[in-house]
């Protein structure tokens, strides 16, 4: 059982799957959101670059057998180009397959079929062994500073009130990082019985952090997705 503090934590974390098959990156997409994390998909390397020219991930789980560019290849432009982390996952489990994928410089090696709960669990082992890094203490946007640890929030070092609902909701924003943040994944956090219960709720936030609730600055809205929080801290 997952605790709030390891779902915000993985707010943070933004997962690159890329598999030519559209019923594993769909299944893959809609299980690890759950879990919390961010996740973007790619039908193959082609498309994967295309998505990393513009969006920063934390790790890729990467499918070998692609038509094209396959895993493996995929695996080894990236090592030239970074550290980031690698899981490959293929139907071939032989030994060799997995020395080969490893010897590029993959993380980890999955053969299929595989429990999605053993996927998480060998995520969450590398962002532990590379020690990731926590997101900053305090949030600061405009004359706003949320203190994450003790969830206090002050206008100018004048402490604002915030009910239980509003400060769930400005934790998730801040602790995702500017990162737009679904309406799922915020309904999920105040155990709303709607999304609709969510635009309600950040109506409401809004009218205390906003200077104009109907053209905010901090809190915005993205289209069709939900919300994100525009902060100051670096990224």
């Amino acid at each position: 059982m997952n605790s709030e503090s390891d779902i915000l934590e993985r707010h943070e974390l933004h997962l690159l799957v890329v598999d030519d098959d559209d019923r594993i990156r769909s299944l893959l997409k809609k299980y690890l959101s759950r879990q919390g994390y961010r996740v973007s998909t790619a039908s193959g390397a082609a498309d994967a670059r295309n998505l990393m020219k513009t969006l920063t991930f934390d790790m890729v789980i990467l499918d070998v057998m692609m038509p094209g560019e396959d895993g493996f290849e995929f695996t080894s432009a990236l090592r030239k180009s970074g550290n980031i982390p690698i899981i490959l996952l293929t139907a071939k489990g032989e030994p060799q397959s997995r020395i080969e994928g490893l010897k590029l410089g993959a993380d980890d090696y999955m053969p299929k079929p595989f429990e999605p709960e053993e996927l998480v669990l060998r995520i969450e082992a590398i962002f532990r062994r590379a020690g990731t890094d926590k997101p900053a203490q305090n949030v600061l946007f405009g004359p706003w500073e949320y203190d994450l640890k003790k969830l206090t929030l002050k206008k100018n070092g004048e402490r604002v009130r915030l009910t239980t609902g509003e400060e769930a909701l400005l934790t998730l924003l801040a602790k995702c990082g500017g990162a737009p943040v679904s309406r799922y994944a915020l309904s999920e956090k105040i155990k709303a019985k709607s999304e609709r219960a969510v635009d309600v709720q950040m109506t409401r936030l809004r009218r205390k952090i906003e200077d104009n609730p109907s053209e905010p600055n901090f809190i915005l809205t993205v289209r069709g997705h939900g919300y994100r929080l525009l902060t100051d801290n670096p990224n």
